[in-house]
């Protein structure tokens, strides 16, 4: 079809809709042309879903011209004409753009009429509180295409806006909250809006944001953060609105509903604090007196209670105070409640430490760190500590070749570390510092022992090693 015939089809179709008087809610259901007009509706209706505007507004005016109505029981051809004329005036100048916005007004009054006069009559919507609804939101999207599409003046706007609220109340869609917050904020801004009138609409919105993450289950989640995104709105002129005088007495009355309940006291303060009371304001003082009390009596509570189950932290803070026989009573403790052999190899790595810096309990000390081994083969951290109790030891490990022996045992476990990633650095750094205190060949020959031979480590260490020389 050309664009000719194209857009002679919808001028008729907007001379049509201008003079429709009580044909404007005619439906198919009567009409002779029933084929073609729902042919038409289905072809206009997938062209509309694929976005070909063309072919959509050309088979809508047909539809239209016969069925403004449709069936009867949907509103397709006035809300879908409404979405036809919003996008036209996309690429509008500024004599087809009031063009537009008058039959964009026109559906918007003629499908809220058919619904008061119950020509149209949706099998899911057919009592008046149902209708009055639906005829609200039907004018909260009228507030939005103001807003968005034709730019109509904020007031004008609000009152459209105020309209819809009225009639459809906690159920209007949530879109609504966005162009609302926005024009109330800019009115308050511009000296256009009361404040009570604006912590009116605040309020307001609150309430049906709150009533809808409450019960709506579909939709809840949108209200939630389309409100939440609104307050963000609000956020600039928050302190000019809000006052503490002004929400003491029902902050008052809420506190006093539950004085003893805690979370209501943190609740309440909180509020106290987001209305720009001062830290010095008397109720607010008492308050936070209140809590401070309940917080110390709790937190030592779950302190005493966190503690009892955590051995471990309390072995860590004794170990700090210089308790080492704290330390190692707690670090007990915890071996025997751990289930995690990682967390067991730790502690016992840990105790062996302690006992051997702190106590030189060496025997013992090795005695935990080779258990420590038992839970975490190869660990870096627990052979480095057997290396070091060695070396330490052997200036006490007898004559010179025994004491240089004892190195040899202490530079094989600084070898066995050096084979975890994160300790090789300090292993090797170990072994190249203890390289000089090894034997000397003269004395190993003075003995008899070549280079390789297998020998006992004399005192305590009692290890087996096989001989190296500087």
């Amino acid at each position: 079809m050309s664009n000719f015939l194209r857009n002679a089809i919808l001028m008729f179709a907007s001379i049509f809709i201008a003079n429709l008087g009580f044909g404007q809610c005619q439906n198919w259901l009567e009409s002779p042309d029933k084929d073609d007009a729902e042919n038409n509706h289905s072809i206009y209706r997938q062209a509309l879903k694929a976005k070909d505007y063309p072919v959509a507004e050309e088979y809508w005016a047909k539809a239209f011209e016969v069925a403004p109505a449709a069936d009867g029981k949907r509103d397709y051809h006035f809300t879908d004409g409404i979405k036809l004329y919003i996008q036209k005036l996309k690429d509008a100048d500024a004599t087809t753009k009031s063009q537009y916005v008058e039959k964009i007004n026109m559906l918007y009054d003629q499908v809220i009429d058919c619904y008061k006069n119950g020509a149209i009559q949706s099998t899911k919507c057919q009592d008046d509180a149902c209708i009055q609804k639906k005829i609200g939101n039907l004018t909260a999207r009228r507030g939005y295409d103001m807003f968005y599409s034709i730019n109509s003046p904020y007031s004008k706007n609000l009152a459209m806006y105020d309209s819809a609220l009225e009639m459809a109340g906690n159920e209007i869609e949530y879109t609504f909250f966005d162009p609302v917050a926005t024009m109330v904020v800019y009115q308050f801004e511009k000296g256009k809006l009361e404040k009570q009138k604006t912590l009116d609409y605040f309020f307001l919105m609150e309430k049906i944001a709150e009533h809808n993450v409450a019960n709506n289950e579909k939709y809840g989640e949108s209200y939630d953060q389309a409100w939440k995104a609104a307050k963000t709105k609000f956020a600039k002129i928050e302190s000019d609105i809000f006052d503490c005088d002004y929400f003491k007495p029902q902050l008052q009355a809420m506190y006093e509903e539950n004085p003893d309940d805690p979370d209501n006291l943190k609740k309440c303060i909180a509020l106290l604090k987001k209305r720009g009371c001062p830290d010095s304001d008397p109720t607010l003082v008492q308050w936070q007196a209140k809590w401070k009390s309940y917080a110390q009596g709790v937190n030592a509570q779950r302190q005493a209670e966190f503690e009892a189950s955590n051995p471990a932290m309390l072995a860590s803070k004794a170990y700090k105070a210089g308790d080492y026989p704290g330390a190692i009573s707690k670090y007990r403790e915890a071996i025997a409640q751990e289930t995690d052999n990682h967390k067991k190899g730790t502690y016992h790595c840990s105790l062996a430490s302690i006992l051997f810096r702190k106590q030189k309990q060496y025997n013992e000390a090795r005695k935990e760190a080779k258990t420590a081994l038992s839970y975490r083969p190869g660990w870096g951290k627990a052979l480095m500590l057997i290396g070091d109790m060695y070396a330490t030891g052997a200036r006490n490990c007898g004559d010179s070749w025994n004491q240089r022996l004892a190195i040899l045992a202490a530079v094989d476990k600084y070898q066995l570390a050096a084979q975890d990633p994160e300790y090789a650095a300090d292993a090797n750094s170990k072994i190249s510092k203890y390289r000089s205190s090894k034997p000397t060949q003269d004395e190993g020959f003075m003995r008899g022992v070549k280079k390789g031979d297998s020998v006992k480590v004399g005192c305590w260490i009692g290890e087996t090693v096989r001989v190296s020389y500087q």
